[in-house]
């Protein structure tokens, strides 16, 4: 059972194994959340949040109270480093000391852990590092059993990417590729060179950006707001000055997916990204594809988290999982590590 708490929306995704790497999708859901209930990132109203949650279980019959969820955001850092080779004991010791350069935190406020992705013989190691914020984790799972659910697992949002990636689109390659996550107030990116994660990092920006855009433009509600940005505007011209809006903010994503892009290729001496899988709430924002595609010269795709899931449903038609599959990539992903943890 995979639970993503976005900045808009909880959604919620249930996957059963029905022979190796296949799954039938049990259960699908998505709940609004009140504007002001997470910003940047941050639960600042707890009760509407575990309310949401445990509304979506109740209406959809979900009896399971196990879940895998994740965190994103400058709370979290991940970092791949590079260290002499040694045994586990050794290995263990040094990263709890090498740790305190690539984190911007005290070490008391952390939990840390740490995956080798690879030995170069006996001359190094390659590790994938991982440090989160305690107090973050902490409202994650403490939101969650509230709702009366049991956190198994506290992911990251880029890894469950990777995972819905990886079971759906079978890389073999070893072209770049970039997965996009756009949310309400943040952007997770990550790139993968085949199957290996090359670079995660989340910006702050997102779908939000869209609407304070437009209440600042019209001098309108929030809730106003959303409905011109799904084109629900009172006359052509309100439809023409939102279009403009929505075109700059898409402009300014772009910008910063290209910033994110030279970073990794002059950082990491990586080559080009080949092509960009698009997910996220704020994905199919009007023109951004477009924006994407013009300023990085990339072939951009929607993110179908359900391309190789078969609906165990029949109100779940092939169509509709296609349109929806770009919200719910990140609760796929956390769905595929929840049904490994059981």
């Amino acid at each position: 059972m995979g639970v993503d708490i976005g900045s808009s929306a909880v959604k919620v995704v249930s996957l059963k194994p029905t022979s190796e790497e296949s799954y039938e999708l049990e259960a699908l859901a998505i709940e609004p959340l009140p504007s002001d209930a997470i910003v940047d990132g941050v639960i600042i109203s707890k009760v509407p949040v575990a309310d949401a949650i445990e509304r979506v279980f109740r209406e959809q019959s979900i009896r399971s109270n196990r879940v895998a969820t994740s965190i994103s955001g400058h709370s979290v850092i991940v970092k791949k480093i590079s260290l002499p080779a040694q045994d586990e004991a050794e290995l263990d010791e040094a990263i709890q000391w090498e740790a305190e350069q690539y984190i911007p935190f005290e070490r008391s406020e952390v939990n840390l852990d740490y995956q080798v992705l690879s030995r170069s013989g006996d001359s190094k190691v390659e590790v994938l590092l991982v440090a989160a914020k305690r107090d973050k984790i902490a409202d994650q799972t403490g939101v969650l059993s509230m709702a009366g659910k049991i956190p198994l697992v506290v992911d990251v949002d880029g890894f469950a990417l990777q995972n819905a990636y990886e079971m759906n689109y079978l890389p073999q390659s070893r072209r770049l590729t970039a997965l996009l996550n756009i949310g309400a107030s943040l952007m997770n990116v990550s790139i993968l060179r085949g199957t290996e994660l090359l670079f995660v990092r989340d910006i702050s920006v997102g779908g939000r950006q869209c609407t304070e855009s437009l209440q600042k433009e019209f001098k309108i509600s929030f809730e106003e707001a959303e409905k011109y940005k799904t084109g629900e505007c009172p006359n052509p011209e309100a439809s023409a000055r939102t279009e403009q809006v929505l075109a700059s903010v898409s402009e300014a994503l772009a910008l910063e997916v290209h910033k994110t892009f030279d970073y990794c290729r002059t950082t990491l001496r990586t080559q080009e990204v080949e092509e960009i899988y698009l997910s996220g709430g704020a994905s199919r924002t009007r023109g951004l594809k477009e924006h994407l595609e013009k300023r990085l010269r990339i072939p951009v795709y929607a993110f179908n988290p359900f391309k190789r899931v078969r609906p165990g449903n029949p109100n779940y038609s092939a169509q509709m999982l296609e349109e929806l599959g770009p919200r719910f990539a990140v609760a796929v992903g956390l769905a595929l590590r929840s049904a490994v943890e059981r």
